[in-house]
């Protein structure tokens, strides 16, 4: 977008859910002036204490990361019960390209600890207008999660929806109400902030 001349007085938002949460998260620190806003759902910027290793069990996950960084050491599960809602949305999961669907690799754990303790320590400097959306009842990224990142950013425009009763898939694994009541509010969000007055 930045070199085509035709585009320079859009305005940018950067996107992110889940991990990709993480690394919008990433590129607005990188890059804090060349976004108008950030929109996060379920974003992963920081593991909650009662899911952490123990020190030890960390430490010992990355030596091990350095000598066998394919190794898959955690056990394959199928998350979409805890991913969707909507048992009829479950079953479309196998269809979802994006997601990945098998055991993480070691090395991959350890970065992903890495990105978020990244986060976690500059989450303060988060200063573009921020809408946070998430699952009241995600079990995979803790919503108390998104409740630490509205209080410690900077932003003096910032917004936090909390959706009772949802799962961490909100836009693509809730009933088809509550999927619209999202996305209407992620559209509401940027009007309010796109729309010449």
């Amino acid at each position: 977008m930045k070199g085509r001349p035709e585009l320079r007085n859009v305005p940018r938002f950067l996107f992110g859910q889940s991990m990709g949460g993480a690394i919008a998260l990433k590129v607005h620190l990188k890059e804090p002036q060349a976004w108008d806003g950030l929109i996060l759902v379920a974003p992963m910027c920081k593991i909650s204490e009662d899911v952490k290793p123990p020190k030890l069990v960390l430490n010992a996950l990355i030596l091990m990361s350095t000598l066998f960084p394919k190794a898959k050491l955690f056990p394959k599960k199928d998350m979409s019960e805890l991913f969707f809602r909507d048992p009829s949305k479950r079953k479309l999961s196998d269809y979802d390209v994006i997601c990945y669907d098998d055991q993480t690799r070691l090395k991959t754990a350890v970065e992903l600890l890495n990105a978020t303790r990244d986060i976690e320590m500059q989450v303060d400097k988060v200063s573009l207008p921020l809408l946070i959306l998430h699952g009241a009842a995600d079990r995979v990224t803790d919503p108390n999660v998104s409740k630490f990142l509205h209080e410690q950013a900077i932003s003096q425009d910032k917004t936090l929806k909390l959706y009772p009763g949802g799962y961490h898939c909100i836009l693509e694994g809730d009933t088809d109400e509550n999927i619209f009541t999202v996305i209407n509010d992620i559209v509401a969000w940027l009007d309010a902030r796109t729309t010449p007055k």
